[in-house]
């Protein structure tokens, strides 16, 4: 973790917003994020959205923050389709003919990069790219298929192998590419969370030189900041808890913790170590020969207390403190 002795929104200039977890919840909003968001942007910091979806356009995204009193301009609306058409301007020559197995969010990112979106396989496309929508399908994986067998060069917008759905988790756009992968024997080339490569793209489309990404997951979010040398916010709003947070490896560490983002505009102090012990204010913690000790219950932490207790867990695990028994004593974990 690290300190800030200005707000976030003022110490970077670009914030990486995640969405689903940070800015809404599937069609309902995440209390106070779009005022924090109205409030960082007062600051001077600018945004970026940065999704996973490759179905839906950034028009189509946008309409839904703004729907939410989230201030997003079409423009600011960063999704894997747009990182994999960038992927492949890298790899294909410029106005090449493409194999799309996905939706409209895809065809409109490679169709605005320049390239042809074709039907067929016959029509000797440079490369296929692949990402999720809900109507693929066997005849248009199968296709995909035969263009990458003859030749042509594989992408996927991303490799997540779930989606999240109002029932629980579904198969997501890494689960499909497994198929074509799997009967090609071809294996793709790749973007999106928690490729670094998604995140550097993001900062380049806002110009920004010192930016903040900002999450709710950490095996996408974090994992990607990390990767990418980010500097990252994670909030509990989301998919990982205090309890995920505290038993983090380092590659899915965030440099600063809130509870929500109002964390945002906010300063933030890292716990100082004396000794074993992690101490911020009238708050400690500390693991000793592999027992977790803490100034107040676990169950009623305040945000001190909550950065003293990961600080604390991440030491012990660093110095081969198992993990699975840090677990046992944090199960009560939660941020009041």
């Amino acid at each position: 973790m690290k300190s800030s002795a200005t707000p976030l929104s003022e110490a970077y200039d670009v914030s990486i917003y995640d969405l689903d977890g940070v800015c809404y919840r599937g069609n309902e909003p995440v209390a106070g994020a779009a005022e924090s968001i109205v409030e960082a942007r007062g600051r001077g910091q600018l945004a970026v959205y940065l999704t996973n979806n490759a179905a839906r356009t950034p028009h189509a995204i946008g309409e839904h923050l703004r729907s939410l009193n989230i201030p997003a301009e079409d423009s600011e609306v960063y999704t894997a389709a747009m990182a994999a058409a960038e992927l492949a301007a890298e790899e294909i020559p410029a106005g090449s003919k493409v194999f799309v197995i996905g939706g409209e969010g895809l065809v409109e990112a490679l169709t605005d990069k320049g390239f042809t979106p074709v039907n067929s396989a016959d029509e000797d496309p440079a490369a296929v790219v692949q990402g999720f929508h809900p109507s693929v399908g066997w005849e248009l994986m199968s296709e995909g298929a035969l263009a990458i067998n003859r030749g042509a060069v594989f992408i996927a917008s991303n490799l997540d192998a779930t989606l999240p759905q109002e029932r629980g988790f579904m198969l997501g756009n890494g689960a499909l590419v497994k198929a074509v992968e799997h009967a090609t024997g071809v294996v793709p080339l790749a973007t999106g969370k928690p490729l670094p490569k998604v995140f550097e793209q993001a900062a380049l489309s806002a110009s920004a030189t010192r930016p903040l990404a900002v999450g709710d997951r950490l095996n996408t979010d974090i994992r990607g900041a990390v990767a990418a040398g980010v500097d990252s916010l994670h909030v509990l709003t989301g998919v990982s808890d205090e309890r995920d947070v505290a038993l983090a490896v380092p590659e899915e560490r965030p440099t600063y913790l809130a509870k929500t983002l109002v964390g945002l505009n906010e300063t933030h102090e890292a716990p100082a170590f004396e000794g074993r012990r992690a101490v911020l204010g009238d708050e400690w913690a500390e693991v000793t020969g592999g027992v977790l000790t803490a100034s107040h219950p676990l169950s009623d932490a305040s945000l001190d207390l909550y950065r003293c207790v990961v600080a604390a867990c991440w030491a012990a695990a660093d110095a081969g403190t198992s993990r699975d028994a840090l677990s046992d004593q944090i199960t009560d974990l939660v941020v009041v």
